[in-house]
């Protein structure tokens, strides 16, 4: 498996992705203009087949974000999302960022628990977050020297 920077021609498979991941997918119109606005958006790609993708941002000066992380169903549990995470966690401390956030659905319990699998940890809740009024997690995790990345 190697992980590269998404292209514009990855985008229909992004959308596939997207759609078979979350119930309220973004639009191609925002992945496009996420991308246009230069976050980082990497792709898990083995052989021609692009397994799943990670889209983040520097939010803050010192503070990493994680938007959107999904991962192809047939493809799920081999480590496809935890390298995407670990890659996105080497890029933020080559820029020195000292933490990283991301927010969850309250009601995605498997994703709460892949994220404390690779060193999340629960901030707080944000009642009504989503457009739905779904609740959402903000997780969190501390880059520094203590806490390396564990590659795996």
């Amino acid at each position: 498996m190697i992980i590269r920077e998404f292209k514009l021609s990855d985008l229909k498979r992004v959308i596939e992705i997207e759609e078979m991941s979350f119930d309220d997918p973004y639009p191609p119109s925002i992945l496009r203009d996420i991308y246009n606005l230069g976050a980082g958006f990497l792709i898990a790609q083995q052989d021609n087949i692009i397994l799943g993708y990670i889209i983040f941002w520097i939010r803050f000066e010192d503070e990493g974000h994680i938007i959107s992380l999904a991962v192809d169903k047939g493809y799920r549990r081999q480590n496809v999302g935890r390298q995407l995470v670990e890659m996105v966690m080497e890029i933020f401390q080559k820029f020195d960022m000292k933490n990283i956030k991301l927010e969850v659905r309250a009601e995605n319990t498997g994703a709460i628990n892949f994220y404390r699998n690779v060193g999340f940890k629960e901030e707080k809740l944000i009642p009504g977050y989503y457009e739905d009024g779904e609740d959402a997690v903000v997780m969190n995790m501390s880059l520094n020297s203590s806490n390396p990345i564990n590659s795996t």
